[in-house]
């Protein structure tokens, strides 16, 4: 058996007038985030994480924001693709944990239904995955309530030898 850890961030600026979706959730806001796919800031960092546990780049490179074919994309699309990649490099999701960081909005309501999406995405049970909402106390850009950033931690197992992945 195989273990590889993961680490993921992602970083989206507010000023879109596009629903604000985080972790699959459309969460009541008065902006959303600027971005080429749907801005799930969330979702991307995960991507990131799992990509990265598995040395095989970041979302940029399978995902990039110069192609017209990801331009107003679902990130659960993009999360799937990821979990689909994992699994033919012989990988699967063990658990991950994601820390949102955003002064507003208010997270605590949504932190379940992310869970819940995020679990449907990945094939995994609710239990593997962990939300976490904070604010930096009015620091930063994210004080500032200018964005939003996420933290995205994951360990990947193997699951076939390495022949057959």
């Amino acid at each position: 058996m195989t273990l590889r850890i993961g680490h993921g961030y992602d970083v989206h600026r507010f000023g879109s007038d596009k629903p604000l979706v985080l972790a699959g959730v459309v969460v009541p806001h008065d902006r959303g985030l600027i971005a080429h796919s749907d801005g799930d800031v969330a979702l991307h960092a995960l991507c990131d994480a799992i990509l990265g546990a598995l040395a095989l780049g970041d979302i940029g490179k399978h995902f990039p924001d110069t192609d017209p074919r990801y331009a107003g994309a679902d990130s659960g699309d993009l999360l799937a693709h990821c979990i689909v990649l994992a699994a033919q490099q012989g990988y699967q999701l063990v658990n991950a944990d994601l820390t949102i960081a955003a002064q507003r909005p208010k997270l605590a309501p949504h932190i379940d239904a992310m869970r819940q999406r995020i679990a449907s995405l990945a094939g995994v049970d609710i239990g593997q995955i962990s939300v976490k909402a904070t604010t930096t106390e009015k620091l930063g850009f994210v004080g500032r309530e200018e964005g939003i950033a996420v933290d995205a931690v994951v360990l990947m197992q193997g699951v076939l030898p390495k022949h057959a992945a």
